[in-house]
C-alpha cells in the first residue's frame, strides 16, 4: 500500500543535533549512507533561505542522504574543527569523514546535483512506480487496474495530476465522457488553465474536446457523400477528419486535414493546422500517428 511519496518518515531524513550527538548523528551515520551537515545561526538570512530548499532536496533524495543541522551560535565547537568561517556551509560525510561540501544559499538543480554527486542519483518514488504500473495495466486493457492503482495515488496525493489524468483517459476510452469531463474538473484551479503545467492533463483535455466534437457529427457516411460531390467541400473534409479520429482512423483523419491544407492552407483561418495539432496533443509526442502526421504535415508546409 502506497503512504506517502517517501521512502522513509521525513523525521528520520532530517534532523537537528548538538556538538555531544555529534558523533552518532553524523559520524557514526555516515557509515550508513552520506550525510549533510547544515551549519547555521538564526541570524543569517541566507540560512533561512536554504533551509527549505535542502530540505526538500533531502527528502526528494528519499534516504540516499540524511541531513543534520547544526546551530553554531549554541554549538561552535564543530564548525570551529572543521574552519568554517562563514554560514550557510553545507559539509557531506562519508563513512565518518567530511568528502564534499558547500557555503552560501544554493538554488535547488545545484544541491540536487550536489547530492547525486555524492550519493548518486534517486530512483523512481514510490507514486512514480505506482503510476507506471498503472500506466503499463492501461496499456494491457486492465481498466480495472489502472483504475485502482491511480485511485491509489490520489489518496495518497490527491492533486497528481498524471493520476488524474489516467482516471479522466480510462473514462473517455470507455465512452463515458461525462465521467471523463469529471476527473480533469479534479484539476486544481491554479493549474487549470495551464498546459504547461502537466502533458498528460494538456492531452485529455484535448481529447475530450475532439470527442465532444465528434458526438455531434454523427457517421462518417453523409460526410463522404458531401465530399464525393464536391472534393472542395473543405467544412465536409473537417467534420470527417474529427469523426474519423474519434473511431480510431487517426491515419485517414490527418490524410483529411492534409488535403485540406494542401488546398487551401489558410482556409477558415488555418483550422485545417491547427486540428492537426490538437490531434498531435491529444494522442500524445510519441504516438505513431502523431510522428507520421508531422512528418507529413512539415513535407506539404516547408515543400
Amino acid at each position: 500500500m502506497l503512504v506517502n511519496g517517501d521512502a522513509a518518515p521525513a523525521g528520520e531524513l532530517v534532523k537537528d543535533t548538538t556538538t555531544q550527538g555529534f558523533r552518532q548523528d553524523v559520524i557514526a551515520e555516515s557509515m550508513n549512507q552520506p550525510v549533510l551537515v547544515d551549519f547555521w545561526a538564526p541570524w543569517c538570512g541566507p540560512c533561512k533561505q536554504l533551509t527549505p530548499v535542502i530540505e526538500k532536496a533531502v527528502r526528494d533524495a528519499r534516504g540516499k542522504v540524511k541531513l543534520v543541522k547544526m546551530n553554531i551560535d549554541e554549538h561552535p565547537a564543530i564548525a570551529g574543527q572543521l574552519g568554517i568561517q562563514s554560514i550557510p556551509a553545507v559539509i557531506a560525510f562519508q563513512r565518518g569523514q567530511p568528502v564534499d561540501g558547500f557555503m552560501g544559499a544554493q538554488p535547488e538543480s545545484q544541491i540536487k546535483a550536489f547530492i547525486d554527486r555524492i550519493a548518486g542519483p534517486a530512483g523512481p518514488s514510490p507514486v512514480e512506480e505506482v503510476l507506471a504500473a498503472a500506466a503499463e495495466a492501461a496499456e494491457q486493457g486492465d481498466a480495472a487496474g489502472a483504475s485502482q492503482l491511480y485511485a491509489e495515488v490520489l489518496a495518497a496525493e490527491p492533486e497528481n495530476l498524471t493520476a488524474i489524468a489516467g482516471l479522466a483517459r480510462l473514462h473517455l476510452d470507455a465512452g463515458d465522457l461525462e465521467g471523463a469531463k469529471g476527473f480533469l474538473a479534479m484539476v486544481p484551479e491554479a493549474k487549470a488553465n495551464d498546459k504547461a503545467q502537466d502533458k498528460a492533463i494538456a492531452a485529455i483535455r484535448a481529447a475530450i474536446e475532439l470527442a465532444e466534437q465528434a458526438a455531434s457529427l454523427g457517421d462518417t457516411a453523409g460526410l463522404e457523400a458531401r465530399i464525393a460531390a464536391d472534393p472542395n467541400d473543405h467544412e465536409a473534409r473537417f467534420d470527417l477528419a474529427i469523426a474519423l479520429n474519434a473511431g480510431g482512423r487517426r491515419g485517414e483523419a490527418v490524410d483529411q486535414l492534409i488535403a485540406i491544407i494542401k488546398a487551401d492552407r489558410a482556409w477558415n483561418d488555418q483550422a485545417a493546422r491547427k486540428q492537426l495539432l490538437q490531434f498531435f496533443e491529444a494522442w500524445g509526442p510519441m504516438d505513431e500517428q502523431s510522428v507520421a502526421g508531422r512528418r507529413k504535415l512539415s513535407t506539404v508546409l516547408f515543400s
